[in-house]
């Protein structure tokens, strides 16, 4: 008999302790959702950030918004139940869409280092190697590849039969807690999944890293160490993300999948698809001038009443 439901274990061995940690989630959650937002109402409304960094910025804020809404509120719901259950659809839509955002992300982080690269190494080209329609083509590729992808990976999942044990070890619907689950053969699906992942991580990684060689590299170069500074401190935001999102992944991904280092997974997962999404509002506006500049000009239209 096919299962029709998944139980998704989630915090579960933090026993009294699970409700403060919904209020913790809770807390990171509106704190993700707020700064994001923000980000996307500043670049949209703010004539100043209509520059190609700050699209791809909007589209990344844009992007965490719907990554951390597929994965927090159900993970919220869980720790006040006993018993954190989720139907097979729903399963599959969360791990479809987690798919399918993190490999938009991975392209879209690589799209904003090659336009750092552009705008450090190759300064005098700029505004004619990075237009507003190359911008367009490079994030629409980087939604749209993606959501082709997420579809195949999901074809294939769904090929598998569930029949026996239904409880995920995990905090949401990922690849790997889910195909152990299946009593049927998983190796088409997992050589899929390798392909797919080995397509839309290794690709965009490596381009970021060389976008990231030449970048450093041409920072060296400049004699003034004021120059040196003012220059990095353009991609040292990037830089962090960067280094959060793609050292999570590698750690969770590439280690082994033993039961003993599952916990370990876990939550390591947390900080891709939760800390990341929270800490990009701040490492991008904290760090960067223009974007307070640009929080002060909208409050002062906000607060102050309109000159006729």
């Amino acid at each position: 008999m096919n299962i029709t439901e998944f139980i998704i274990l989630g915090f579960g061995n933090f026993g009294q302790w699970q409700s403060l940690l919904f209020f913790v989630f809770l807390l990171v959650y509106i704190v993700a959702m707020a700064g994001n937002i923000l980000i996307v109402t500043l670049v949209t409304v703010d004539q100043h950030l209509h520059t190609p960094m700050y699209f791809f910025l909007g589209n990344l804020s844009c992007l965490e918004t719907c990554y951390i809404s597929n994965i927090v509120p159900k993970t919220m719901a869980g720790l006040l139940t006993d018993k954190n259950t989720i139907s097979f659809s729903s399963c599959f839509v969360q791990f479809f869409f987690f798919s399918y955002l993190m490999a938009t992300e991975c392209y879209l982080l690589s799209a904003m280092s090659y336009d750092r690269y552009l705008a450090i190494c190759k300064p005098l080209h700029y505004t004619t190697s990075m237009t507003t329609r190359i911008c367009i083509q490079l994030a629409a590729s980087s939604w749209i590849s993606s959501l082709i992808a997420g579809f195949i990976l999901l074809s294939v999942m769904l090929q598998l039969t569930f029949c026996g044990p239904n409880e995920i070890d995990h905090y949401f619907c990922d690849t790997y807690p889910i195909m152990k689950l299946s009593c049927s053969d998983t190796s088409f699906v997992e050589l899929i999944s390798f392909i797919l992942a080995f397509a839309f991580t290794l690709p965009p990684f490596l381009l970021t890293l060389t976008s990231y060689i030449y970048i450093i590299s041409t920072i060296m170069k400049i004699p003034s160490v004021v120059g040196r500074k003012k220059a990095f401190s353009t991609c040292s935001s990037h830089l962090i993300v960067v280094s959060l999102f793609y050292g999570a992944i590698m750690i969770v991904y590439m280690l082994p999948k033993g039961k003993i280092l599952s916990d370990v997974n876990k939550n390591f997962s947390l900080l891709y698809t939760i800390l990341t999404p929270v800490a990009n509002p701040f490492i991008y506006t904290l760090r960067n001038n223009e974007v307070k500049d640009a929080i002060k000009r909208v409050a002062r239209k906000l607060i102050s009443p309109k000159v006729h």
